[in-house]
């Protein structure tokens, strides 16, 4: 390595004040996800089969993320030596960046799963737009890794720029895809629902945006410690909106879809179904309509009470 060279952007001499606010922030995501994951766990049962793919894809990604995030605080806590009043990077900081994007190879794959699970394509479209995403998100990580850790060790600005585009060939994809998914299922489901996935998709792709532009520092500009410790926030910061932020709201289109199929009749759950402390639907309804409508006009309240007589498939009884 020529001494005159900019030095790799993870290896930089820390100031004690930039050292913490990075060990912040990555302690901070790092219980963060692993809140989400406790909730993502505990939670996947209030939404019914139709929909609880999302909640595995939301586990299992909270799971990934939060031993990604143990990793890189170990990398960080023995990446540096604190020396002459200043924290000095050894090789084992270098890792720091690889972790990351190991981290986001999985994870974004997954988020583009746990989004449609909420949407209502079906059968071999959906099956085929499953994939194509997860491969367009998985590529697009694995491009971008190149250009930022494997030419010349992220300091090749051409290499940048070049795997940049490259990647940004798979961004697009991905933003059209998905944007296409989710207004193609807005009028198959209720106002609450449909407002509730236009935030989601809006949370997603708007936290998408950060790590292009963090990843475009370098290119314009040699990466300072100051530099670093923004890119190290923002990176965090973005992890956490797109994960977290994006997988409460997915969670809440679940519930609130599983409700609308169970007071429709076409699908079953066993406890009511409630978002934001509002009743949304009553456990078993659309089954206790077949076995026994009068119970289940009871359990309708004061809509059942207003309600026709049921048949023995919960259907209107003509009179």
């Amino acid at each position: 390595m020529d001494p005159n060279d900019p030095p790799v952007p993870e290896l930089q001499t820390m100031s004690p004040g930039l050292y913490d606010v990075v060990q912040l922030a990555i302690l901070g995501a790092g219980f963060a996800l692993f809140a989400y994951l406790l909730y993502s766990w505990i939670s996947r049962d209030e939404v019914s089969a139709r929909y609880r793919p999302s909640s595995y894809a939301a586990v299992c990604l909270a799971a990934v993320a939060t031993v990604a995030y143990l990793l890189l605080h170990l990398d960080w806590d023995s990446g540096f030596r604190f020396e002459g009043g200043v924290f000095v990077p050894n090789e084992e900081a270098r890792t720091t960046e690889g972790t990351r994007f190991i981290d986001w190879s999985v994870t974004v794959p997954l988020l583009t799963v746990e989004l449609l699970a909420v949407c209502s394509i079906a059968g071999a479209a959906a099956r085929r737009l499953r994939f194509t995403t997860m491969a367009a998100a998985f590529l697009m990580i694995v491009t971008g890794y190149v250009g930022a850790q494997v030419v010349d060790q992220g300091r090749d600005t051409l290499a940048l720029v070049g795997w940049g585009l490259v990647s940004t060939v798979f961004f697009a994809y991905l933003y059209v895809a998905l944007i296409g998914a989710v207004r193609r299922s807005l009028p198959t489901m209720g106002p609450e629902a449909a407002a509730s996935l236009r935030n989601a998709t809006i949370v997603l792709l708007s936290s998408f945006g950060i790590y292009p532009l963090v990843y475009a520092v370098p290119v314009f500009a040699d990466v300072t410690p100051a530099w670093f410790t923004a890119m190290q926030v923002g990176y965090s910061v973005a992890d956490v909106v797109a994960k977290v932020g994006f997988g409460v709201l997915v969670h809440k289109v679940a519930k609130l879809r599983t409700a609308e199929d169970v007071a429709a009749g076409v699908d079953t759950h066993p406890e009511p179904v409630w978002s934001s402390n509002v009743h949304k639907s009553d456990g078993v309804l659309a089954e206790l309509g077949r076995v026994s409508p009068a119970v289940a006009d009871r359990l309708r309240g004061d809509r059942g009470r207003d309600a026709p007589p049921r048949d023995g498939g919960g259907r209107p009884r003509e009179a």
